[in-house]
């Protein structure tokens, strides 16, 4: 019996890539990756303001908690001691309280701070320009006010701006707004305020605070900016 060798077959040979193939691919990349980047920063910079809104949301329960808790007045207070400071101008908030004597059941006229407070993420601001005591109507700025004494820390002290709540949890300025955006500062520069960033203009977001210390979300960054198109600093 014979046996027939088996003929091997031939191996296909595959040309490779051309130089130029080679460039346009490695040019779709980056056209790729520079897409993406973007994308994945304005995702950045809008989960940071939408974080922000929660988190803020959540102090401002702890306030007015603490107002009907102890029945006295509680306030949410943002920091504007110093705009060189660029972790807390504008980045901190803390929760205070007006201790109340027990022997003549009257208020204190300092201010205790009842925690450390939070800090806004990297690059999101409070807006002084934005926010207002009466959003509605447009008018009055947030009030000042300074914690100073034995109550609190060196490094708390100074001044803020205040949303207070009363003993019964009732907000002293009802309809007053709080906004929060995305921003920009520079150590090196002589500007005080955070910078508007042009790639972010409408990234903003915040909150009403109503009478009964309830507070309804902006759901559109139209009903915060109305007229400030040319709005450039927080």
């Amino acid at each position: 019996m014979r046996f027939t060798q088996p003929t091997a077959c031939p191996t296909p040979h595959h040309a490779g890539f051309s130089l130029v193939e080679l460039l346009t691919v490695i040019a779709i990349i980056s056209v790729l990756m520079t897409v993406a980047t973007v994308g994945i920063g304005g995702l950045l910079a809008g989960k940071g303001v939408t974080t922000a809104v929660s988190t803020t949301e959540a102090v401002f329960a702890e306030a007015r908690s603490l107002a009907m808790g102890k029945l006295t007045n509680a306030a949410v207070l943002v920091s504007i001691q110093d705009p060189t400071n660029m972790d807390t101008y504008l980045r901190r908030l803390v929760v205070a309280y007006k201790e109340v004597d027990p022997v003549t059941n009257l208020q204190s006229s300092d201010w205790t701070l009842a925690s450390r407070g939070v800090t806004l993420p990297d690059k999101v601001y409070f807006s002084q320009t934005l926010s207002s005591k009466d959003h509605k109507n447009g008018g009055g700025s947030v009030a000042k006010v300074a914690l100073s004494g034995s109550n609190v820390k060196r490094d708390y002290q100074g001044q803020y701006l205040i949303y207070e709540f009363n003993a019964e949890g009732i907000c002293t300025t009802p309809g007053a707004s709080f906004i929060i955006g995305t921003g920009s500062r520079s150590a090196a520069s002589n500007e005080t305020r955070p910078r508007l960033i042009k790639s972010s203009k409408r990234d903003f977001g915040g909150f009403i605070i109503w009478r009964n210390g309830s507070t309804s979300l902006f759901r559109d960054p139209l009903q915060i900016l109305k007229n400030s198109a040319s709005l450039t600093f927080f």
